[in-house]
């Protein structure tokens, strides 16, 4: 380490390397686990798909290539061993960049990484429990005596993905309005101002990132923004960095022409 207690280039490459080492180990254990159980874990996410289908229909998917059924249970296997491995991953992303903060930045980044890793979790969890059973008693109610839903293994588990991540990721809102916040970028002013034009764009987000087009997954992805959009103007409102705040208050307090 150098006399300032700056870490030189290599040392840095090296603690890098270590970490994401670390992490590919992790994820490579937590794969190996889940293999074992993926037809399991495959079967729990079916179960919203097949509790959707009508009385009598077979609660079964197929498979049209030989190696596609075994991909697919590498593919739960690995998605299975990313999501154990979280923990350990985030673990090793704070522990990187911890001497790299000041003293106040870390007293935020841990909590940050949890909220982060809940909010992610709440919006796989919410697509799962609510998401998917709206959305598939949707799909299924088109099946007829002449209509019978048949779907490929590779394509449901493709679209439970999507579904997942969307909405994983669409949770993280509050989070980044954080972010914003702290760097001085977004104002509550600012948000309340525009709550009109969000609530559009979310609209309009909803009908482009939900995999199917159905507007029942739509309405189930937008009503959730728009409550986090508002719990995001809080979190601005109450976090913001006290420059930024009191020039917001002087702006708010400057008599109108």
């Amino acid at each position: 380490m150098a006399v300032d207690g700056s870490m030189p280039l290599f040392e840095h490459l090296n603690e890098l390397r270590r970490r994401l080492l670390i992490c590919l180990v992790s994820v490579g254990l937590g794969f190996i686990l889940c293999y074992v159980f993926s037809a399991k874990i495959f079967e729990i996410l079916m179960l919203p798909w097949i509790h959707a289908l009508p009385e009598g229909q077979a609660a079964k998917l197929i498979y049209t290539a030989p190696h596609e059924a075994f991909f697919t249970y590498m593919k739960v296997s690995f998605i299975g061993g990313l999501l154990l491995s979280v923990p350990v991953i985030l673990w090793q992303i704070w522990k990187f960049i911890t001497p790299a903060l000041y003293a106040n930045e870390k007293r935020y980044m841990l909590p940050v990484i949890f909220f982060s890793a809940f909010c992610f979790i709440t919006g796989a969890l919410f697509g799962y429990f609510v998401v998917f059973p709206a959305g598939f008693k949707f799909f299924a109610s088109f099946a007829s005596d002449y209509i019978t839903p048949m779907m490929r293994t590779s394509e449901y588990l493709a679209f439970a993905n999507k579904v997942l991540l969307v909405f994983g990721l669409a949770f993280e809102l509050p989070v980044f309005a954080f972010f914003l916040a702290k760097l001085g970028i977004l104002s509550s002013d600012f948000l309340k101002r525009k709550r009109k034009v969000a609530i559009v764009l979310i609209f309009i987000a909803a009908a482009s990132l939900t995999p199917s087009p159905d507007v029942v997954s739509q309405l189930l992805m937008a009503g959730p923004m728009v409550v986090l959009y508002e719990i995001s103007v809080w979190i601005v409102y109450f976090f913001a960095s006290k420059p930024f705040r009191a020039a917001q208050s002087a702006e708010e307090k400057k008599p109108s022409s």
